[in-house]
């Protein structure tokens, strides 16, 4: 697991990172845990980033573009918040 202080993560929050546009399943991989520290559950996170990216692609075999585009959205900002989750702990 990694670990960042909470400045760091409030920092990426200020730097455009909303937990709010991510799925639930998402936003429980990265959660603050007492004493403020949050915790990146990096290797979850890329799992759920090729789910959701092979769950886009078949949508779009089936023809629900509008559907696949978000799902590919999804996928994005899990992705963002791995890089976040990162440049966080190289700067700590």
């Amino acid at each position: 697991m990694r670990r960042t202080t909470t400045l760091a993560i409030t920092a990426a929050l200020a730097g455009g990172l909303l937990f709010t546009a991510t799925p639930a399943q998402a936003a429980a991989t990265a959660d603050v845990r007492a004493g403020g520290i949050v915790i990146c559950e990096i290797n979850k996170m890329r799992q759920q980033v090729d789910e959701l990216k092979s769950k886009a692609a078949k949508l779009d075999r089936l023809g629900a573009h509008d559907e696949a585009k978000k799902t590919r959205a999804q996928a994005a900002a899990i992705q963002r918040k791995i890089k976040n989750c990162q440049d966080a702990e190289n700067n700590a």
